[in-house]
């Protein structure tokens, strides 16, 4: 009943005031300021009030505390951060007053003589039917943004919510400053659909920060104010009245008010037609916001070990590449930098933004075939089994291994074969054959646990799932993690968890023997053995010491480059989110060239050195016999070195009774259309003693030592006839396809 009381006596003091003389008007102003001091409880501070204040949004900072990336993580509204007053343009700040509270520098929250006008203006608008005015000050509208009780309802504010309005109008003035109430109410208040905040409204509408709006914007927004729904005439037509009460004198000469006006008419069109859309900081790295900023509140900063610099660098240097591409129908990229002694991610790509097709998917996370990435750790393997070393000698040669599905028969990239090379060679040369032949020495399951063990937890099916193509990647991996298996190698064979945020802890394992790591290291260094495949100059040949490999999955679905120097692992992805081949691009001519750009930037101002070798290493000089590779230095585990290694002749082994070796019974060949004739031929090959001889069907092919023939379609019959021309051994096979050529 108090509060009632209080309420018509305002009234009363109130009509008083509108039909007194000057000195009785002050009269009444000073009793109502004492009711007000009386009705109304504590309003909050500026301080709270800006401390409570949360952005709709979280961001994402790099590691010296720059904004990287953005999410929304609020629904309901669109808020930016917080604009201090000092930081929002004047020409905003004089449009909100002659649009909203024309003596807001003049009255103490209240505006008498503004409510008394409004209040015999709404007495004719209502009887002539037309939409009533409010009368309130910035403060009193303030007041009803802290609280929303005091908010009006669907029709409107009731006399005694007016009151109230009021009571906290005069609190907020006798404890703020103006200078606050302003601020506070340009960054509280709603301006277009989920715009709140002058922050919101002046990037999603302008695209610009509130320290740049220029007269006409400021206008539009103050306009928006009284109707954040209006259509762009009403809005428009508004701001031209508020600029022709005095705010850049948009009408003071007629003239320039007509041109004026109606440049706020265009404004507002192209400004008001469309939907909002504040925009969010530079975001330099969206799919690690993503990821990181899933559960942070409104407002949280959440730090990353990413770096700024490097992040844009890394995207130009990739974007630059795929521009180049396009015409080869490549689409998406990713790439991830680790520091190799904390595992920080420095640098997170996930894919080419604009460019692609899917911006969406993550490229460092997204599983894909992994190529010849796989091979180093294959060879670690097998060096780490005592099974062979640096300079054992594999056969570059056709090979055909039975499997349940028919013959397993792997091809090189070039679709020709190098003959007898040493490990060195054919692991830095990316050849096909000896992979899959030291796949068969370690085993499928063992090379499979090594992968697991190398943190691919993509892996998860059993080795003879993959069959003897995981030599050559025919499992998906993920880029982050197969990168983070490099690090473990450019480490010394310690692999420890990526580090997103600073401070995470990451404890090491040891997953393979520092002089293992040591030995491969040196291997994919190795630009002369590198250079049976790649030449001497490539994009993987860096002005400092790095050691790294390439990749390209099967019908050019995939391309890689992988590789460390003594500071960082560098991981790249080439390829099309939606699977489909790329045109004539391996990982040398498509990954390569991001992964040497983005070396050379590290690497700028302190170039890599090649690594130290662990103890017990025995270094020493080895010879072939034959002489299949030159002699020179090479690297062994303590007990496996020497100084000569010796080849055995294939047709030597005459042990045993005579058979045929290659092909094997009832083998099913196709030919591919796709590979040039003359690199398509079967291998006949045979343990028997000299004299023994081929025939194929009816035709005597000569002796019986290990021959190239030209398939041709149809089931065949190969025997092997001893010197007396009786037959020892037999198979039978099929081709199928069309004919090629023979072989020279």
């Amino acid at each position: 009943m108090r509060a009632v009381y209080q309420r018509l006596t305002i009234c009363r003091a109130l009509l008083r005031f509108c039909f007194s003389s000057a000195p009785r008007r002050l009269g009444v102003s000073l009793s109502l300021f004492a009711l007000f001091s009386v009705a109304h409880a504590a309003t909050p501070t500026y301080a709270e009030v800006r401390a409570a204040y949360r952005p709709s949004e979280a961001w994402l900072l790099d590691r010296h505390g720059e904004v990287i990336g953005a999410r929304r993580v609020d629904g309901r509204v669109r808020r930016l951060e917080w604009v201090p007053l000092a930081d929002l343009s004047p020409a905003m700040q004089q449009a909100l007053v002659a649009a909203e509270d024309k003596r807001f520098y003049e009255h103490g929250g209240v505006d008498w003589q503004g409510l008394a006008s409004a209040a015999f203006d709404n007495l004719k608008r209502g009887m002539a039917g037309r939409r009533l005015r409010g009368g309130s000050t910035l403060s009193m509208q303030l007041a009803a943004f802290l609280d929303p009780a005091l908010k009006a309802g669907p029709s409107g504010k009731g006399l005694g919510q007016k009151w109230d309005q009021a009571f906290a109008a005069r609190d907020l003035e006798a404890h703020w400053t103006k200078g606050q109430i302003l601020e506070a109410y340009l960054n509280l208040a709603p301006f277009r659909g989920e715009l709140v905040g002058i922050h919101a409204a002046a990037k999603g509408l302008f695209r610009k920060h509130p320290s740049g709006l220029t007269r006409p914007e400021s206008l539009l927004l103050a306009a928006l104010l009284r109707g954040t729904s209006a259509s762009p005439a009403a809005v428009a037509k508004r701001a031209c009245a508020v600029g022709g009460s005095g705010v850049g004198q948009v009408a003071s000469q007629p003239d320039r008010g007509a041109q004026s006006c109606a440049e706020l008419e265009t404004l507002a069109l192209a400004t008001l037609s469309g939907r909002p859309d504040p925009m969010s900081p530079e975001n330099l790295a969206p799919h690690l916001a993503r990821r990181l900023l899933d559960k942070a509140a409104p407002g949280e900063r959440v730090a990353s070990t990413l770096d700024a610099g490097l992040q844009r660098a890394a995207l130009e240097i990739l974007n630059q590449q795929l521009a180049e591409l396009a015409g080869r129908h490549v689409a998406d990229g990713a790439l991830v930098v680790l520091d190799n002694a904390s595992g920080e991610v420095l640098a997170w790509v996930g894919s080419s933004g604009g460019l692609s097709e899917a911006p969406q998917v993550d490229g460092v996370l997204a599983p894909r075939q992994a190529g010849s990435t796989l091979k180093p750790f294959l060879y670690g393997l097998a060096i780490e089994k005592g099974m062979l070393t640096a300079a054992s000698v594999l056969e570059d040669a056709p090979l055909e291994i039975p499997t349940a599905g028919g013959l397993y028969v792997p091809q090189n990239y070039e679709h020709d074969f190098k003959g007898p090379v040493s490990l060195r060679t054919a692991l830095a040369s990316s050849l096909n054959v000896p992979a899959v032949q030291t796949l068969t020495l370690v085993g499928l399951e063992s090379f499979a646990a090594r992968l697991r063990a190398l943190g691919l937890d993509t892996l998860t099916q059993e080795g003879d799932y993959y069959g003897w193509g995981l030599a050559l990647g025919a499992a998906e991996v993920r880029l982050l993690q197969l990168t983070n298996a490099y690090r473990a190698m450019a480490n010394g064979g310690q692999l420890s968890p990526v580090r997103l945020k600073p401070g995470e802890k990451a404890n090491a394992k040891r997953v393979m023997p520092a002089a293992v790591a040591f030995i491969l290291a040196d291997i994919l260094s190795d630009r002369a053995a590198r250079s049976l495949s790649f030449g001497l100059e490539n994009a993987l040949a860096i002005r400092s010491w790095a050691a790294v490999k390439t990749g390209t999955s099967k019908d050019m679905r995939d391309n890689w480059c992988i590789g460390f120097s003594e500071r960082y692992t560098v991981g790249v992805w080439v390829g099309n989110f939606d699977g489909s081949p790329m045109q004539d691009v391996s990982g040398v001519s498509g990954a390569a060239p991001v992964w040497r750009d983005l070396m050379h930037r590290l690497h700028t101002s302190r170039p890599g050195k090649p690594p130290k070798p662990p103890g017990g290493l025995v270094h020493r000089q080895v010879a072939w016999c034959p002489a299949v590779e030159a002699p020179r230095q090479e690297w062994f585990l303590p007990g496996s070195d020497t100084a000569e290694v010796v080849l055995a002749d294939d047709n030597a082994d005459t042990a045993g009774p005579p058979r045929i070796l290659s092909p094997g019974p009832g083998t099913l060949y196709a030919l591919d259309p796709d590979i040039p004739p003359e690199n398509q031929q079967l291998r006949l090959d045979a343990r028997a003693p000299v004299g023994h001889r081929w025939r194929l069907d009816t035709t005597d092919l000569g002796p019986a030592r290990r021959l190239w023939q030209a398939p041709t379609p149809g089931k065949h019959r190969l025997s092997l006839l001893d010197g007396a021309g009786k037959e020892v051994d037999a198979v039978e096979f099929e081709v199928r396809g069309s004919a090629v050529g023979a072989r020279d």
